[in-house]
């Protein structure tokens, strides 16, 4: 079994990271690879120095190549790019609500599923109405929660009332009761003896269409 794409690539340099994805990039855009030469101008680096990381990659079973072709750079089945898995996200830089910046020039992936991971399991829900609009939750918006009894003042919950309502509101004690506290000031708050929690909110996810 190959090591998830992940961990297979934390043992690799930024360069040697580099090069991989040029040369998928390259091979996708011409039908062919690229030269060591080409690599260079590209990395801005000598030729020498291209073959050593080349030769590296080699040896890490990751990359193949003929001594007497130009073009004989090949990816072995062995390479499972992160920003191909399901459930992962390219994060291709950076972006300013001012002035424009510079964009990251070795892309980095959001990988979903270790973003939200937890021993005790996380799971999704969406959202329905505003009353948490000031904590930036609004109607349609997907909640991630961390499967949890228990929560701190503050925190955001899934919680399901006696009646068997389920709710999303920030838990805060209140003496001998609870306050399932609104994030809008046209709804008032839940005041309530007993509480199940199901799960604190860790993530919310937003799609525009």
């Amino acid at each position: 079994m190959s090591a998830k794409p992940d961990t297979q690539f934390r043992q690799l340099t930024p360069k040697q990271l580099r090069i991989l994805r040029l040369i998928r990039d390259y091979q996708r855009k011409h039908g062919y690879s690229p030269t060591m030469q080409e690599l260079a101008d590209v990395l801005n680096v000598t030729k020498v120095t291209v073959f050593e990381h080349v030769t590296g990659l080699e040896k890490k079973g990751l990359l193949r190549r003929s001594k007497h072709r130009a073009r004989s750079l090949e990816l072995t089945p062995r390479v499972e790019f992160p920003d191909e898995s399901e459930g992962v996200l390219p994060l291709v830089g950076h972006i300013a609500a001012g002035a424009p910046i510079e964009a990251i020039e070795n892309p980095e992936i959001i990988d979903l599923e270790s973003m939200f991971r937890s021993s005790a399991g996380v799971f999704a829900l969406r959202v329905r109405g505003d009353s948490m609009i000031e904590e930036q939750i609004r109607d349609g918006d997907l909640v991630v929660a961390e499967r949890r009894e228990t929560a701190r003042d503050g925190e955001t919950v899934v919680a399901l009332l006696d009646d068997g309502e389920a709710t999303l509101k920030k838990f805060y004690r209140d003496g001998n009761r609870v306050r399932l506290q609104p994030a809008n000031p046209a709804y008032s708050p839940i005041y309530v003896d007993h509480v199940r929690v199901q799960g604190v909110v860790v993530g919310v996810l937003r799609l525009y269409k």
